[in-house]
């Protein structure tokens, strides 16, 4: 059938070649005596006849090759002309519900980047590799890290890929292949150990941060995990939280774990009875765990006139009071994912590595191998024993050669002589 078939033909241009008395010559005559280009040709779902023009006869072969292989793959068609303008818009309608608003942001960010280079009314086809490299250059004039840098190559990349998915690039032409990203020498994992924790729970004087930082330190919550954990989410009886998926419901903002993955974390005692104190003092029909009084009054009134944006904080001025705290107990300034970090590597000391991936909520285990684990004193210690135990009682070394001192016996060659010569 015409549709899968792929043919290379010859197209001439100009008049055509007339003999001495000005007769046109015949058809097999005119590749000697006529310009021609070499096209090739195939035909759509749509029934229309596409073509494609080339100068040597191997570029249109090796085009035809590639056609043939999408045309038995079910892709006939050439890919829709689409520039970074409409791109980005349709970008924006199509996964404003379908990602994470601050990747979503990011997505777009990239798009616009890339059209300050290229312009917003340039066809997604004809960008090239140096241009993404440009956008790179640029942004690292600009002053971002270099993982700053790698975070939005790999969301350009992504974009190309939906470009392609969606029939907008052929397979194979995503521009980003071919560059790599920048190496990024990892830094060590910050850990708060059990005293410099101490310390800081030390200095929080009320109930709730008390409540906050036992919490964080024992089950490794992801500061959003932590402020939309809702009451029922706490089984008080097996001692365990749960993080899950929560649909809109009354009070309740939908809201669901990153990776989309729902776990089960043990509470330890500690953690448990102030959870157990906390809520007795919580405020009344409030289904969050760590919102105060003031906060809930002002959350159930924007709730009540449906005022409330939607990714709004449950909870304000976490992250600056926990360093106030750190402050105070004058340790190194910690995050709060710091101690997220520091709960997993204590998990690790004594926990198979995969179920601590399990309890971290990690999607690949790399991940907590790489970002999580904090090599700390006592495991160097540790290592030193094991090959101070592996080497066993071995004797001590000589400090000096004998055979480069005066004491030693003198070494000799044979000789021409006597039969040998001494040294």
């Amino acid at each position: 059938m015409a549709i899968e078939k792929v043919g290379i033909y010859r197209k001439y241009h100009g008049q055509v070649p007339t003999d001495k008395t000005g007769k046109p010559l015949p058809k097999n005559l005119w590749p000697k005596k006529r310009p021609f280009s070499w096209s090739v040709r195939w035909f759509g779902t749509d029934g229309k006849r596409y073509s494609k023009s080339f100068k040597t006869r191997k570029e249109a072969e090796k085009y035809a090759e590639n056609r043939q292989l999408d045309i038995r793959s079910g892709k006939p068609d050439l890919p829709k002309k689409i520039t970074l303008k409409r791109f980005h818009d349709e970008h924006r309608e199509l996964m404003e519900k379908n990602l994470a608003k601050t990747t979503l942001r990011l997505h777009l960010e990239v798009v616009r980047f890339l059209a300050e280079k290229v312009g917003w009314n340039c066809d997604m086809k004809r960008i090239k590799t140096t241009d993404i490299e440009k956008v790179r250059a640029f942004r690292l004039k600009q002053g971002i890290a270099a993982a700053t840098a790698n975070k939005e190559f790999r969301a350009i990349k992504r974009i190309f890929n939906l470009a392609i998915s969606r029939g907008y690039l052929n397979q194979g032409c995503n521009p980003c292949v071919s560059i790599k990203q920048i190496k990024i020498a990892p830094k060590k994992p910050n850990y708060c150990s059990p005293a410099e924790f101490s310390s800081i729970y030390y200095h929080a004087t009320d109930t709730f941060w008390k409540t906050i930082l036992a919490t964080v330190y024992t089950t490794g919550l992801r500061l959003q995990e932590l402020l939309n954990l809702t009451w029922s989410d706490i089984d008080f009886q097996e001692s365990q939280l749960h993080v899950t998926r929560k649909p809109k419901v009354t009070w309740v903002q939908p809201w669901q774990p990153k990776d989309c993955e729902m776990r089960v974390i043990p509470l330890p005692e500690q953690t448990l009875n102030l959870l157990t104190t906390w809520q007795s003092v919580a405020p009344e029909e409030c289904p969050y765990v760590f919102m105060e009084h003031e906060r809930w009054d002002f959350y159930r009134k924007k709730m009540e006139a449906d005022t409330w944006k939607p990714g709004q904080s449950l909870s304000n001025n976490v992250l600056r009071r926990f360093k106030t705290l750190c402050k105070r107990a004058k340790v190194k300034i910690y995050s709060v994912h710091d101690l997220r970090r520091s709960c997993i590597t204590n998990w690790a000391k004594a926990l198979p590595v995969h179920v601590v991936q399990m309890l971290a909520g990690h999607s690949d285990i790399r991940t907590t191998q790489m970002y999580y684990l904090s090599v700390q004193p006592e495991d160097i210690k540790k290592a030193q024993k094991i090959q101070s135990e592996m080497l066993g009682k071995i004797p001590e070394a000589d400090l000096t050669d004998p055979k480069v001192t005066h004491f030693g016996k003198n070494r000799v060659f044979p000789g021409k002589d006597t039969g040998c010569r001494k040294l």
